[in-house]
């Protein structure tokens, strides 16, 4: 398997690993950074070992290769393809970036969680700006758009929450963002990969546009713990004489 077929098991493995939450063959974000998480393989052991880190009611989200098929307590709240894609080549020079492109820092945090939150590019939390880098514009003094890098594994970085106020949309702000953190991108050695639901054309388009490539239909699946199973599960386990009807942190290991 390529690393990029299991890229958030991948980037929880190496890069981000200092993020890890984990439990033998499943790891996850801290839910403040990301809903995201992975395995080794999508085992019937592993889906329980990340049933093991997650909070009540907390809902999480998976790149897989193959249509999700969790074993109980597990519920599907949604699945869909997802396009990941690849940038082999740097932007084209014609994009230059006027207004000028900021670097966001701690202190923008509100504004890009309103933003995003407006807009709704994917999950962004009140921590997810310390996976990468994050840029930019505002027109006004208002944050007009941004953009910046989610999952890291070795070689490749992920460009996420791509994302334009309504207010200022048609100005190519996005295409600017992009192209900018595309080249930093290759000045690390490292190749951009990104991740679109196949139905937003428009995007595609502008991605292609800027250089990336469809490289391969992965499958988003956003799952949660269904209660009613986990009470039976727990029951059963308290059985055994272990008990699993606590919060997931106070478990033994």
């Amino acid at each position: 398997m390529h690393a990029l077929d299991n890229p958030i098991w991948q980037a929880l493995i190496s890069t981000h690993a200092h993020f890890a939450e984990a439990r033998n063959g499943a790891r996850k974000f801290p839910h403040e950074v990301s809903v995201l998480a992975g395995f080794c393989q999508p085992t019937p052991e592993n889906y329980n070992s990340l049933a093991a880190l997650l909070r009540p009611d907390e809902r999480v989200g998976l790149f897989l290769e193959q249509p999700p098929d969790p074993p109980a307590p597990w519920t599907i709240d949604r699945t869909t393809p997802l396009l990941q894609m690849l940038c082999e080549r740097r932007s084209p020079a014609g994009v230059h970036s006027n207004p000028a492109v900021i670097r966001l820092t701690e202190d923008d945090v509100p504004e890009m969680l309103a933003l995003t939150k407006l807009t709704n590019p994917g999950p962004f939390g009140s921590r997810t700006h310390e996976m990468g880098d994050y840029f930019g514009i505002r027109i006004a003094g208002t944050l007009a758009a941004m953009v910046g890098e989610r999952l890291k594994l070795p070689g490749y970085t992920e460009i996420s929450a791509v994302c334009t106020h309504p207010d200022h949309l048609g100005h190519g702000y996005a295409s600017v963002l992009i192209a900018k953190l595309v080249d930093r991108i290759f000045n690390r050695g490292e190749q951009p990969i990104l991740h679109v639901l196949p139905e937003n054309t428009r995007a595609i388009q502008v991605y292609e546009r800027l250089g990336l490539a469809k490289r391969a239909l992965l499958h988003l699946v956003v799952l949660r713990l269904n209660p009613a199973k986990s009470f039976q599960a727990n029951f059963s386990t308290k059985q055994s004489g272990r008990d699993f009807s606590r919060p997931p942190s106070q478990i033994e290991v």
